[in-house]
């Protein structure tokens, strides 16, 4: 187990969210912001009230999102 804090601690009031799309972006596009030292916040355009869920980089690369898809190094 890992000192870790837990993501859902993190500010994210400042993050710059980036969006990637997997078609017409008229559809939902996907959003993502690293919010700290390998966590990232993922948000969905269609729901911009929702609040992000919230990621490591290992979580995300087990469900397919890569942050370098988005411009993002991980």
């Amino acid at each position: 187990m890992t000192d870790r804090p837990d993501p859902y601690t993190l500010d994210i009031t400042s993050a710059s969210f980036v969006k990637a799309c997997g078609g017409p972006c008229t559809d939902g596009c996907v959003t993502l912001a690293r919010i700290g030292d390998d966590v990232w916040a993922l948000g969905d355009s269609k729901r911009p009230d929702a609040s992000p869920l919230r990621f490591t980089t290992e979580e995300l690369s087990v469900a397919g999102i890569d942050p370098a898809r988005f411009g993002l190094g991980a």
